[in-house]
């Protein structure tokens, strides 16, 4: 019997093809970028000014926008500061194409959202080069995010004002059930949270804590907000711990001096964790659980982990 190949198996693979925004009111310009983009394998959206490139994404997402920065009515920099208004486009690059060039040109391109700038007369093939860098460093970026999400850690960033650019699921539900009305974009934190947030950053020496208690209802856990580092010009990056952990850890590194990390790996030693498991509950490597074991065992005199949990048991002693 002689067997034929399955309709799906001699059908071609569907391969999703990057999609490529060119917002400019150059005809010339708009037939140049097309054929060229199109040559190279990716989809090609055409808007001839700001408003419609606006109206288009509100149904269709690129993956990268090529904005001219000189147009008719709505220019590209106010365009690209409206797109980049919405947080559901943060993650997609802007790269800026204008016969400006003085440096304050490129500085407002750069303050408007735009990754990269490149000046006319376009060569083609550099733009193409530039799009392929900016396409990955994005992916790159989701990538981040994405795996943040799914690792069940408890992150959240917001902006040096205090509100919330974006958080994991699992921090959601967390400040969901803290704040009333919490939503995972645009959420101003409490006054106290965001005057500690604003200490914090000002002089991280002179910071009276490294963590702060979110108000929760009487029969929940405390939930407690610690400081993990700033990851952009407008981003710093927080973490949420439930339950007395948070005020346990803020104990141990105001008595014992130590640092936020550290107090956090001392805690789950003097909990009687090994050093495997106090890695994957901090999400960090069994080897840099040592290093900070090290530095911990240094700052409080003591030689092992036996000497170390019970400086911090006393610590932790209301006596104390």
């Amino acid at each position: 019997m002689q067997l034929y190949p399955s309709s799906a198996a001699i059908m071609p693979k569907t391969i999703a093809r990057d999609i490529v925004l060119v917002v400019d009111d150059s005809p010339d310009t708009l037939r140049m970028l097309t054929d060229a983009i199109e040559d190279a394998g990716m989809t090609v959206l055409v808007a001839r000014e700001g408003a419609q490139a606006i109206s288009m994404i509100d149904k269709v997402t690129p993956d990268v926008i090529l904005m001219d920065a000189v147009m008719p009515g709505m220019d590209g920099f106010e365009t690209s500061r409206a797109l980049k208004s919405d947080k559901g486009l943060a993650h997609v690059p802007v790269i800026f194409m204008t016969g400006l060039s003085e440096p304050e040109d490129v500085i407002k391109g750069l303050d408007a959202g735009g990754v990269d700038y490149v000046t006319k007369p376009i060569v083609p093939q550099e733009l193409l080069a530039r799009i392929r860098v900016h396409l990955a460093n994005a992916r790159l970026a989701r990538s981040a995010q994405t795996a943040l999400d799914v690792s069940g850690r408890f992150l959240l960033a917001v902006n040096r004002a205090g509100r919330v650019l974006w958080c994991t699921p699992q921090a959601a539900t967390l400040l969901g059930a803290a704040m009333r009305g919490f939503s995972a974009k645009d959420y101003e934190l409490p006054a106290p949270v965001r005057a500690w947030l604003a200490e914090r950053l000002a002089d991280a020496a002179a910071a009276t804590a490294d963590s702060i208690e979110l108000t929760r209802g009487r029969a929940a856990e405390p939930l407690f907000l610690s400081y993990v580092g700033q990851v952009g010009t407008d981003e710093v990056l927080l973490r949420l711990t439930e339950g007395e952990a948070g005020s346990e850890v803020e104990v141990l590194r105001r008595k014992l001096m130590l640092t936020q990390r550290e107090a956090e790996v001392l805690l789950w030693i003097a909990r009687g964790k090994a050093n495997r498991d106090v890695a994957e509950i901090l999400d960090l490597s069994p080897r840099t659980v040592n290093k900070h074991l090290e530095q911990i065992f240094s700052k409080l005199g003591v030689e092992n982990r036996t000497s170390a949990a019970a400086v911090a048991m006393r610590a932790l002693s209301p006596q104390s």
